[in-house]
């Protein structure tokens, strides 16, 4: 038998069980959930916002009270106990090594063994008289139903999309309406998945950024730092342009780039941004050089806005993973031809008098 720890400072004392002290929790947020969920989404700490796995008691659930199941990444766990103010249910937390209920499932680790085997180290048969789970939907790709039922005699109930359905599904005898059945991908969850991918990015672009500044330094005639401050500083924005448009632009303007596959959503966004750049700083077009160094930004630009708009795909709702893979296959390999013939024309117009 493992119950989780009662030290956790969401904690909020405990149940009394025939399996022990099982850790209580609140549906109210404090301050340091919601900072904790902030960072996460900047990814500080991402993958080691957890929960420790086991059974946790919402309220004051006695034997009768639902059951529902959730990941141990800790917004994930706060998202589903916020959602029912004013609840008793039983909350069972698998370990998914810190991910989320989707890409758990996805991966494996929210699934069939997992359900099973939290059931039985966390005593639930002793804790509530019924068998039932109420899981997410979200959790179906990676949970065999029919496994579940005939491995711990407990039936599996799928429950809404979203977390703060719950109320009214439990309040309709745990039935869920169409919309209930329903992922949507606005442009308000989409622009909550920026900040983690921006991060992850930012911190190459870190090491390139300061390579670009002192590089430029060797184009022109004025000298190193008169370079370094006119094609360095330069290239400096126009690489992070390109960063915005396929981290950033392309995810929030989706629905409305053209294509279906993520790098030419990615590709339109990036050559978008090149004409911006290019009409702000036209003095660049007065010579040989400043123009080599603009078409080479013309092929540098969107081959980094492809690219990192390809790495969106794992946080969308309608990719497959064997379309992805057929994407990369032609997407990535011209992403390179453009990144490299656009570094190389780049470096060439730094000696261009």
């Amino acid at each position: 038998m493992s119950l989780p720890s009662l030290d956790q400072p969401f904690v909020k004392g405990s149940v009394g069980t025939r399996v022990g002290k099982v850790p209580r929790v609140s549906s109210t947020l404090v301050w340091a959930d919601r900072l904790g969920s902030m960072k996460a989404r900047w990814g500080v700490g991402r993958m080691k916002y957890t929960v420790e796995p086991g059974v946790y008691a919402l309220g004051s659930p006695d034997e009768h009270a639902p059951v529902l199941v959730t990941a141990n990444y800790k917004m994930s766990f706060d998202r589903l106990r916020e959602a029912l103010p004013g609840r008793d249910a039983w909350i069972m937390v698998l370990d998914t090594n810190g991910i989320n209920v989707w890409c758990a499932a996805g991966k494996g680790t929210f699934g069939t063994d997992e359900v099973v085997r939290r059931i039985e180290s966390g005593g639930l048969t002793q804790i509530v008289v019924h068998r039932e789970l109420i899981l997410p939907q979200l959790s179906g790709p990676g949970v065999a139903a029919h496994l579940v039922k005939k491995l711990s005699g407990f039936k599996v109930i799928y429950g809404p999309i979203k977390a703060t359905d719950l109320p009214r599904f439990l309040d309709a005898g745990q039935k869920a309406t169409p919309e209930m059945r329903k992922k949507t991908f606005t442009i308000r969850e989409r622009t909550v998945l920026v900040p983690v991918e921006l991060v992850g990015t930012l911190k190459w672009s870190l090491l390139i950024l300061p390579c670009l500044f002192f590089a430029g330094g060797f184009g022109g005639e004025g000298g190193f730092w008169a370079g370094a401050m006119s094609y360095g500083l330069f290239a400096a924005v126009a690489f992070l342009s390109a960063v915005a448009a396929g981290a950033v632009l392309t995810p929030i303007l989706l629905p409305w780039l053209p294509g279906r596959a993520f790098s030419l959503k990615g590709l339109t966004m990036g050559l978008i941004t090149a004409m911006i750049i290019a009409v702000c700083y036209p003095g660049n077009l007065n010579n040989w050089a400043g123009r080599i160094e603009m078409i080479a930004w013309f092929f540098l630009i969107p081959a980094v806005a492809a690219y990192l708009a390809m790495n969106f795909t794992g946080a969308s709702t309608y990719t497959s993973l064997s379309g992805v893979k057929k994407e990369m296959k032609w997407a990535v390999p011209l992403e390179i031809v453009a990144g490299v013939a656009g570094l190389l024309l780049w470096v060439g117009s730094l000696f261009v008098v």
